[in-house]
């Protein structure tokens, strides 16, 4: 049986990440944690090492600069491109 893959927003993230603090300072097991949060060990240390320590609104600005980052990325990949290609036409002239 495979589960629907589920996308979590920052906000979200930061909360169970909080939730996570809270549960396992409050003596559960980390099995019995990561099954209230309905979330797998490997995405627990990923959302650790990635917003540990963030606030809500400075996980917001990084996913928003992330998401600018690759679009200028894809940018500049498309410019490169189209650079190459008026180098191949000149060429031939």
């Amino acid at each position: 049986m495979t589960r629907k893959r589920n996308r979590h927003s920052a906000d979200q993230i930061v909360k169970k990440l909080r939730d996570s603090d809270a549960m396992l300072a409050a003596g559960k097991s980390v099995g019995e944690v990561l099954q209230a949060l309905e979330i797998s060990e490997p995405t627990l240390s990923r959302w650790r090492s990635q917003y540990g320590g963030m606030k809500s609104e400075e996980a917001k600005r990084l996913k928003q600069l992330e998401d600018e980052n690759q679009r200028l990325k894809k940018l500049v990949a498309e410019q490169a491109l189209d650079i190459q290609m008026l180098k191949e036409i000149t060429r031939g002239n």
